[in-house]
This record gives structure tokens, sequence and C-alpha cells, in this order.
């Protein structure tokens, strides 16, 4: 599957939070999110791997307990059943690959 930068939407997750598929295969989904300033992602947990990198901006994630200040260019993989959460400390955009395929976030 090849996707132009132009194709697909950005759809509201949560407050503040958008997300739009960058592209998807059997195993894996890729999403570009955007972050406003002062958006959460409250605590939560899913069995799927979750890597990604931060294009811009500032976000702190709390992964089972220990936090991550991460600024553009740092990235993360957080493993499946792991409880994490996320501020964004300032407008930011994330990239991030689910493993597998997160359903929820198909287009």
């Amino acid at each position: 599957m090849f996707q132009k930068k132009e194709m697909g939407e950005y759809r509201r997750v949560l407050d503040g939070v958008t997300l739009k598929t960058i592209a998807h295969g059997e195993k894996t989904l890729m999403g570009s999110f955007k972050l406003s300033q002062g958006a959460q992602v409250p605590l939560h947990d899913h069995p799927h791997e979750q890597t990604g990198i931060l294009i811009s901006g500032r976000l702190r994630f709390t992964v089972e307990g220990a936090v991550f200040e991460a600024m553009e260019g740092d990235s993360w993989c957080i493993p499946g059943n792991v409880p994490h959460s996320a501020e964004a400390l300032e407008d930011s955009v994330a990239v991030e690959v689910f493993a597998p395929v997160r359903e929820d976030y198909l287009p």
C-alpha cells in the first residue's frame, strides 16, 4: 500500500488530539497524531505494541509510573498491555506504529 501525504484526513480521537492513518497492512498500522498544547491522553492500556517518534513539539509520557519527556526527534516503544498516558506540553506532531493493527484507527 502506498499513500500520498495529501491522502486521508485527520479525525478527532480525543479533545485536542487528531489522527490521520498514514498506512496500514496486515500486521501494522502507522498514524500521524496532532496534539494541541494541554491535550491529555488519559491512562490506558491496549494489547498493541506502540512505537513512535516525535516530529515536533514536546510530550510528557507516563509509562508504568515512570515519566519521560519527549522532544523533537525522540522516540519510544511501549509494550502491549502496559498502562500509559501522555500530555502535550506544546502543540505536537507524533508518528506512531501499532502492532497488531488497531482496528479502531483504520480509516
